[in-house]
Protein backbone atom coordinates (compact mmCIF):
# COMPACT_ATOMS: atom_id res chain seq x y z
CA UNK A 1 0.00 0.00 0.00
CA UNK A 2 2.97 2.16 -0.76
CA UNK A 3 0.85 4.98 -3.50
CA UNK A 4 -1.77 6.52 -0.99
CA UNK A 5 -2.65 8.75 -4.34
CA UNK A 6 -4.87 5.42 -5.66
CA UNK A 7 -6.28 4.69 -2.25
CA UNK A 8 -9.68 5.06 -1.83
CA UNK A 9 -11.43 5.36 1.56
CA UNK A 10 -15.51 5.36 1.52
CA UNK A 11 -15.13 6.28 -2.29
CA UNK A 12 -12.96 9.56 -1.52
CA UNK A 13 -9.25 9.62 -2.80
CA UNK A 14 -6.80 9.21 0.51
CA UNK A 15 -4.89 12.35 -0.52
CA UNK A 16 -8.31 14.63 -1.06
CA UNK A 17 -9.05 13.89 2.76
CA UNK A 18 -5.66 16.20 3.52
CA UNK A 19 -5.40 13.32 6.64
CA UNK A 20 -1.43 13.23 5.96
CA UNK A 21 -0.83 16.69 5.77
CA UNK A 22 -3.22 17.57 8.86
CA UNK A 23 -1.19 15.19 11.12
CA UNK A 24 2.42 15.61 9.88
CA UNK A 25 2.33 12.39 8.14
CA UNK A 26 3.81 12.15 4.78
CA UNK A 27 2.23 10.11 2.50
CA UNK A 28 2.54 6.46 3.15
CA UNK A 29 0.78 3.79 5.22
CA UNK A 30 2.34 -0.20 4.87
CA UNK A 31 0.67 -3.23 6.06
CA UNK A 32 2.58 -6.42 6.37
CA UNK A 33 2.15 -9.65 7.49
CA UNK A 34 5.31 -11.50 9.75
CA UNK A 35 5.26 -14.68 11.35
CA UNK A 36 7.31 -14.28 15.28
CA UNK A 37 8.57 -16.26 18.10
CA UNK A 38 7.89 -13.38 20.52
CA UNK A 39 9.59 -14.81 23.98
CA UNK A 40 9.78 -11.29 25.74
CA UNK A 41 7.39 -8.77 24.70
CA UNK A 42 8.92 -5.22 26.49
CA UNK A 43 12.49 -7.08 24.57
CA UNK A 44 10.68 -6.93 21.34
CA UNK A 45 8.90 -3.75 21.65
CA UNK A 46 12.72 -2.11 22.27
CA UNK A 47 14.36 -3.29 18.99
CA UNK A 48 11.30 -2.19 17.10
CA UNK A 49 11.95 1.16 18.95
CA UNK A 50 15.29 0.88 18.39
CA UNK A 51 14.50 0.73 14.46
CA UNK A 52 12.24 3.85 15.32
CA UNK A 53 14.51 5.78 16.72
CA UNK A 54 17.45 5.50 14.44
CA UNK A 55 15.19 7.11 11.62
CA UNK A 56 12.92 9.83 11.59
CA UNK A 57 10.31 11.60 14.16
CA UNK A 58 6.46 10.79 13.16
CA UNK A 59 7.29 7.23 12.43
CA UNK A 60 4.99 4.87 13.59
CA UNK A 61 5.72 1.16 13.53
CA UNK A 62 2.50 -0.87 15.56
CA UNK A 63 2.46 -4.83 16.01
CA UNK A 64 -0.76 -6.64 16.71
CA UNK A 65 -2.14 -9.76 16.59
CA UNK A 66 -2.92 -10.49 13.26
CA UNK A 67 -5.18 -13.76 13.95
CA UNK A 68 -7.35 -11.13 15.01
CA UNK A 69 -7.38 -9.00 11.90
CA UNK A 70 -9.72 -9.96 9.24
CA UNK A 71 -7.48 -8.72 6.41
CA UNK A 72 -6.08 -5.46 5.43
CA UNK A 73 -9.03 -3.33 4.45
CA UNK A 74 -10.36 -4.11 8.36
CA UNK A 75 -6.98 -3.11 9.65
CA UNK A 76 -6.48 -0.40 7.05
CA UNK A 77 -10.19 0.78 8.37
CA UNK A 78 -8.78 1.03 11.69
CA UNK A 79 -5.53 3.20 10.46
CA UNK A 80 -7.65 5.69 8.89
CA UNK A 81 -10.21 6.07 11.49
CA UNK A 82 -7.27 6.40 14.08
CA UNK A 83 -6.26 9.06 11.92
CA UNK A 84 -9.35 11.05 11.62
CA UNK A 85 -9.85 10.63 15.45
CA UNK A 86 -6.86 12.57 15.86
CA UNK A 87 -7.39 15.32 12.95
CA UNK A 88 -10.93 15.62 14.70
CA UNK A 89 -9.74 15.90 18.53
CA UNK A 90 -11.63 12.63 19.65
CA UNK A 91 -8.88 9.95 20.14
CA UNK A 92 -8.81 8.20 23.15
CA UNK A 93 -5.44 7.61 23.03
CA UNK A 94 -2.29 10.02 23.24
CA UNK A 95 -0.27 7.64 20.62
CA UNK A 96 -1.48 6.95 17.24
CA UNK A 97 -0.48 3.05 17.51
CA UNK A 98 -2.36 2.64 20.66
CA UNK A 99 -5.67 4.72 18.52
CA UNK A 100 -5.02 2.18 15.65
CA UNK A 101 -5.47 -1.20 18.18
CA UNK A 102 -8.33 0.58 19.77
CA UNK A 103 -10.35 1.51 16.38
CA UNK A 104 -9.06 -1.84 14.57
CA UNK A 105 -10.43 -3.75 17.43
CA UNK A 106 -13.18 -1.89 18.39
CA UNK A 107 -13.28 -1.15 22.13
CA UNK A 108 -12.82 2.26 23.86
CA UNK A 109 -10.45 0.81 27.04
CA UNK A 110 -6.79 0.17 25.76
CA UNK A 111 -6.77 -2.93 28.21
CA UNK A 112 -9.77 -4.89 26.31
CA UNK A 113 -8.13 -3.35 23.10
CA UNK A 114 -4.56 -5.02 23.81
CA UNK A 115 -6.33 -8.17 24.49
CA UNK A 116 -7.89 -8.39 21.56
CA UNK A 117 -4.97 -7.10 19.31
CA UNK A 118 -1.85 -7.20 21.49
CA UNK A 119 1.37 -8.98 21.36
CA UNK A 120 1.66 -12.82 23.22
CA UNK A 121 4.57 -14.61 24.69
CA UNK A 122 4.36 -17.27 22.06
CA UNK A 123 4.47 -18.53 18.51
CA UNK A 124 2.34 -15.96 16.28
CA UNK A 125 0.99 -14.83 13.34
CA UNK A 126 1.86 -10.51 13.53
CA UNK A 127 -0.15 -7.75 11.53
CA UNK A 128 2.69 -4.43 11.28
CA UNK A 129 1.38 -1.27 10.58
CA UNK A 130 3.80 1.26 9.52
CA UNK A 131 3.26 4.96 8.75
CA UNK A 132 5.27 7.40 8.00
CA UNK A 133 8.43 4.96 7.89
CA UNK A 134 11.23 4.11 5.37
CA UNK A 135 10.94 1.74 3.04
CA UNK A 136 13.69 -0.24 4.71
CA UNK A 137 12.18 -0.74 7.97
CA UNK A 138 10.18 -3.51 6.50
CA UNK A 139 13.98 -5.27 5.58
CA UNK A 140 15.06 -4.92 9.19
CA UNK A 141 11.38 -5.98 10.91
CA UNK A 142 12.40 -9.05 8.17
CA UNK A 143 15.53 -9.27 10.91
CA UNK A 144 13.11 -9.94 13.67
CA UNK A 145 10.30 -11.76 12.15
CA UNK A 146 9.72 -13.79 9.21
CA UNK A 147 7.91 -12.03 6.47
CA UNK A 148 4.50 -13.80 5.47
CA UNK A 149 1.61 -11.78 4.56
CA UNK A 150 -0.62 -14.69 4.02
CA UNK A 151 -1.38 -13.92 8.30
CA UNK A 152 -3.18 -11.63 6.81
CA UNK A 153 -5.89 -13.75 5.20
CA UNK A 154 -8.70 -13.98 7.59
CA UNK A 155 -9.80 -17.06 9.70
CA UNK A 156 -13.48 -16.74 10.04
CA UNK A 157 -13.74 -19.06 13.01
CA UNK A 158 -11.47 -17.33 15.07
CA UNK A 159 -12.64 -13.88 14.01
CA UNK A 160 -16.30 -15.20 15.52
CA UNK A 161 -15.37 -16.48 18.42
CA UNK A 162 -12.63 -13.47 19.19
CA UNK A 163 -15.55 -10.98 18.24
CA UNK A 164 -18.54 -13.11 19.44
CA UNK A 165 -19.80 -12.45 15.64
CA UNK A 166 -23.16 -14.82 15.67
CA UNK A 167 -23.95 -17.11 12.50
CA UNK A 168 -27.62 -14.39 11.41
CA UNK A 169 -24.86 -11.79 11.15
CA UNK A 170 -22.11 -13.75 8.78
CA UNK A 171 -25.27 -14.42 6.48
CA UNK A 172 -25.66 -11.10 5.59
CA UNK A 173 -22.05 -9.48 5.93
CA UNK A 174 -18.37 -10.43 5.43
CA UNK A 175 -16.55 -10.71 8.49
CA UNK A 176 -14.60 -7.44 7.04
CA UNK A 177 -17.39 -5.59 6.78
CA UNK A 178 -18.68 -6.51 9.90
CA UNK A 179 -15.69 -5.49 11.95
CA UNK A 180 -15.36 -2.36 10.17
CA UNK A 181 -19.58 -1.40 11.27
CA UNK A 182 -17.88 -1.94 14.39
CA UNK A 183 -15.53 0.55 14.15
CA UNK A 184 -17.28 3.19 12.55
CA UNK A 185 -19.98 2.18 15.46
CA UNK A 186 -17.52 2.90 18.00
CA UNK A 187 -17.90 6.66 16.57
CA UNK A 188 -21.11 6.90 17.00
CA UNK A 189 -21.16 6.01 20.77
CA UNK A 190 -18.65 8.59 21.57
Amino acid sequence: MRNNSELKYNGENINELKLFETLGIEDNIEIVGFKGNIKNIPKILEKVDLIKDNCCDGCIIQLMDATAIAGKKHLFHGVIHAILAFKRGTNLANDLGIEIVLRTSAQRQISKALDVLGLKEKQMDIAIVLVNCPDYFIEELSELFIRDDIVLKPNLSILKEIYNIPEEELAIMAVDDILIDRTSALIVEL
